[in-house]
């Protein structure tokens, strides 16, 4: 067992952090990677809300809590997750406490041409050798350095050239750690080469009871030419959770992606989404919803990179703010100088649902080319009173009425959402939540 510990100045000392990065059982072929990453990490140490990019969302207690890596033994099977799948059909692939536990997971039913398994298990594969680590940058991102530095193993799904799986992908994240403070490190590479088409839903479940858990997930996926890859992430970790999420995707000419981001629980999340249209004819949709209550926060920043021209990108988020939560997006548009002929569309609205609820929205543009259609807005506010007078005038009571309007204020995230199974069951735990 190790442990994370902080120092007076709160960021790690090389000789404690290099310690703590030897103790867990290492990927040999990225060893470099690694201890690079542990240099960055050390370098740049947990964010302060003086960082910009971090001014609204406190997560110093990180440095300041002694966390420690679980040992990583498997113990879960597949009866202690069956409940939880998204859909009666998803094929199934769990990872307890950050390690691919495949007695637990179900993939008898994946059609060929698509490759799931440990890294350990994959290091031969071409798409594997080419792609992972090779796209979260941990030089600048301080959560992604610490992830890369310390991840045990990761989950790798591979889609072959010309291979259509309707069926979903869920990647069932798991924490059973029996730790006081458990970290977890999490890791995810998605690869679909030209011309596939996969939809992936990622989830997480805790079974622990401990006093504090620190998720550190970082996802890449890479799309092809003509590839199609269909993301939902369904964010429902408990109060005690701090939850930092970075998803990069790169794109290729004529690919499409749809990310949908819901942020259900009531622990601290920050998400990080980051697209980069690469290639021409690439097609990105990223759609968010949060429902955040207590004293709570859940931070959006997105950045959707325009690199080249004939390209369009589409975001939609919206969020719920009631008692003493905080809501935050920070939205990016960068259009390079070659990127002409793009379509970019920025869309953030709020909901805020108590007098002391808080959102703080900052959509943001940097074009440098001349021929492209591009905006951004932003909207805060509260229930409609009309439209709660009318509801209220036809027999509807007053919470089954604000109800109402907040599920329909949050549904249309829900619309793009393409496998009809995946979409009922986000709407179900939707209403849950709005109740």
């Amino acid at each position: 067992m190790s442990t994370l510990q902080e120092t007076k100045n709160k960021i790690l000392t090389s000789t404690v952090f290099e310690n703590w990065v030897n103790a867990s059982p290492r990927v040999n072929a990225f060893a470099d990677t690694i201890k690079d990453a542990a240099q960055a990490f050390t370098a740049q140490g947990i964010p302060t809300t003086k960082h910009e990019e971090w001014k609204y969302t406190n997560v110093t207690k990180l440095a300041t809590t002694d966390f420690q890596i679980s040992a990583n033994n498997n113990t879960l099977k597949k009866v202690d997750v069956k409940e939880m799948k998204v859909t009666a059909d998803a094929v199934i692939v769990v990872l307890e406490n950050g390690v691919f536990n495949k007695e637990a997971s179900s993939l008898e039913a994946l059609p060929k041409g698509i490759h799931i398994g440990s890294i350990h298990d994959m290091l031969d594969n071409a798409a594997v050798k080419k792609h992972f680590l090779q796209h979260a940058d941990y030089k600048t991102e301080p959560f992604v350095a610490l992830n890369t530095a310390t991840f045990s193993d990761a989950v790798c799904i591979i889609a072959d050239a010309n291979v259509e799986m309707e069926t979903p992908i869920h990647l069932m994240m798991v924490n059973t750690c029996d730790e006081l403070s458990a970290y977890i490190p999490v890791r995810i590479l998605v690869v679909a080469d030209k011309n596939a088409s996969i939809h992936v839903v990622e989830t997480f479940e805790s079974f622990s009871h401990t006093n504090s858990i620190f998720v550190n997930a970082v996802s890449e996926v890479v799309l092809a030419e003509n590839a199609k890859v269909n993301y939902v992430k369904m964010q429902d970790d408990p109060g005690n959770t701090t939850h930092i999420n970075y998803h990069r995707v790169a794109m290729a000419r004529d690919s499409y992606q749809h990310l949908t981001t819901l942020s259900l629980g009531r622990g601290l999340i920050r998400n990080n989404l980051n697209i980069r249209l690469g290639d021409v004819n690439g097609t990105a949709y990223l759609n968010g919803l949060t429902v955040a209550r207590s004293k709570q926060t859940v931070d959006h920043h997105t950045a959707v990179d325009h690199a080249m021209p004939h390209c369009y990108s589409s975001e939609l988020y919206k969020n719920l703010i009631d008692d003493q939560a905080q809501g935050v997006f920070n939205g990016k548009i960068f259009v390079r100088k070659d990127a002409q002929k793009t379509n970019a569309f920025q869309s953030n609205k709020n909901l805020l649902l108590s007098d002391d609820a808080t959102m703080n929205a900052k959509p943001q543009l940097e074009i440098f080319a001349d021929d492209v259609k591009c905006s951004h807005g932003a909207t805060t506010g509260q229930l409609d009173d009309e439209s709660l007078f009318y509801l209220r005038a036809r027999g509807i009571g007053e919470d089954a009425a604000r109800a109402l309007l907040n599920h329909a204020f949050a549904a249309e995230v829900m619309e793009g959402i393409a496998h009809e199974g995946v979409k009922e069951k986000m709407l179900e735990l939707l209403n849950e939540k709005l109740k």
